[in-house]
């Protein structure tokens, strides 16, 4: 049912945890299955230089998440907010139709850190 990939991000995810005075974070969640992923950032320069997650939900919940922080961390702003949830899906060598949404939670909740990030930025330019 789930590839190697899958069942090695849940069985030893990365960048598990919460970064202190992050500067973005974003959290999105699913009523219907009660996944909640919580993204945190460091961004200097530009470029995401670290990031951690929290995840409450299933095996795929907690490896899209595992996997979608190993996509972007080292990235700019710019090639992040590109990462899709099929390249997520792609990346774990696909996930069982009924678990695709947790790709797309893990590329909402980097997509939500970034913007909080940059709302932060607008407030500080002020």
């Amino acid at each position: 049912m789930y590839s190697e990939k899958v069942m090695d991000h849940f069985m030893n995810p990365r960048n598990v945890g919460e970064i202190e005075n992050p500067d973005g974070v974003g959290q999105v969640g699913n009523a219907r299955c009660g996944d909640i992923m919580k993204i945190y950032l460091k961004i200097e320069d530009n470029r995401i230089v670290d990031i951690k997650f929290k995840t409450f939900g299933c095996g795929a919940a907690i490896a899209t998440s595992s996997m979608a922080t190993e996509l972007v961390k080292g990235k700019t702003i710019e090639e992040a907010l590109a990462l899709t949830n099929k390249a997520v899906a792609d990346a774990l060598d696909g996930l069982p139709p009924i678990k695709m949404h947790c790709s797309v939670l893990a590329e909402e909740a980097i997509k939500a850190a970034i913007e909080d990030y940059r709302s932060k930025q607008l407030v500080k330019s002020k």
